[in-house]
């Protein structure tokens, strides 16, 4: 289906480097975009894009800023920003460095951070400015095929820094730059992790980091750094964690790729095998409720059952009959309002109200 908007012209003053020198000469890490006019990001009136590249296309990430913009990561149609009325799509063609968007982070300042296939880019309001990393490793794979230089996941700390998750490390800044996280002298790392492919990062309420340990070259599990040295533990024998979610009641719950969800209730790791149907837990809204995706069909990219809602004693499943489609989820967040948004493949875009579900994508 061919998308309906309209095009508003935008003025965009030239790039600059946003976080540390990129080069000897201090230009921008991209200076070839220099050469090339930054064209009008594309204005969607009333709905989401999902005219992708391919069916495996989705909505990876989403995020909702101090002023309550809501903004969607597809991995295969840019970013889209969305202020209650439209949409506004932004892609390659405003500087992002790729369209496959992995993770989405605000900064303290307001800066939209924008974690691409190919290396991490600043919104600052009015330009996408590449930000460089140390030993960045451009467009290079690693033995799976997998982007060295994707930024899976991010974090803003308590106390101010960016923790970044990407396909060859774990990095941080300092506010000036971002430099690999494992290379500080002082960290000490018993095990030998090496933090490749860390699918989520969360700061517990101790200032404990967690790492979500992904896909090969992951494959360490649960990953802990506790300020002196970091530690990796496989409580249900699942090596790679996807999700990381914190409960109302201080529990951290981590949805595993093969072997379902367990939690942590401050002392012990602990399997949840109420239903092993639901998929990964992804939320937990303001009233305490746990959401799970529905579990993946086998070797296609649909949903079995939609998604599940769990309020600690009932589950409540919503699928094709209350309005969601078909395709598989692969984020949700919950808005200000309390608003339910679930991001599936094919980007499809989902919102519930509480009372029913609208779709958001033609």
């Amino acid at each position: 289906m061919k998308l309906r908007f309209a095009i508003i012209i935008l003025l965009f003053p030239h790039f600059y480097s946003c976080i540390g020198q990129s080069n000897q000469s201090g230009k921008p890490e991209n200076s070839e975009l220099l050469k090339t006019p930054i064209a009008a990001p594309k204005l969607v009136k009333n709905h989401f894009s999902n005219q992708v590249q391919a069916m495996a296309d989705n909505i990876h990430c989403m995020m909702e800023d101090k002023a309550g913009n809501l903004w969607f990561g597809t991995t295969g149609d840019g970013v889209y920003k969305y202020d209650g009325k439209q949409f506004v799509n932004f892609t390659t063609k405003q500087g992002l460095k790729s369209n496959a968007i992995w993770s989405l982070l605000e900064d303290q300042k307001g800066n939209i951070f924008i974690g691409t296939d190919a290396g991490l880019c600043m919104f600052n309001g009015k330009v996408i400015s590449p930000v460089s990393l140390e030993g960045s490793l451009g467009f290079d794979t690693n033995e799976y095929g997998s982007s060295k230089n994707a930024i899976w996941s991010m974090l803003l700390d308590s106390k101010g820094k960016i923790w970044l998750g990407t396909g060859d490390a774990v990095f941080w800044s300092d506010g000036k730059s971002f430099t690999r996280f494992l290379k500080q002298g002082q960290i000490l790392n018993p095990q030998s992790l090496k933090l490749k492919m860390v699918d989520d990062l969360y700061e517990d309420k101790y200032g404990v980091i967690w790492f979500a340990s992904g896909m090969p070259p992951g494959l360490e599990g649960v990953c802990r750094f506790d300020g002196k040295s970091i530690t990796s533990v496989k409580p249900n024998g699942d090596s790679w964690i996807r999700y990381i979610v914190p409960d109302k009641k201080g529990w951290i719950w981590f949805g595993g790729r093969l072997n379902g969800n367990f939690y942590f209730d401050g002392k012990a790791f602990n399997s949840f095998n109420l239903r092993t149907d639901i998929g990964n837990v992804m939320l937990c809204d303001a009233a305490g409720n746990l959401w799970f995706c529905g579990s993946e069909a086998n070797k296609t990219y649909e949903s079995k059952d939609g998604i599940w809602r769990y309020d600690g004693k009932n589950f409540v499943n919503f699928s094709t009959a209350e309005g969601m489609g078909k395709e598989f989820v692969h984020s949700m967040l919950q808005d200000k309002k309390g608003n339910i948004w679930i991001g599936t493949r094919n980007t499809g875009l989902y919102r519930y109200d509480g009372k029913k579900i609208t779709r958001f994508s033609e």
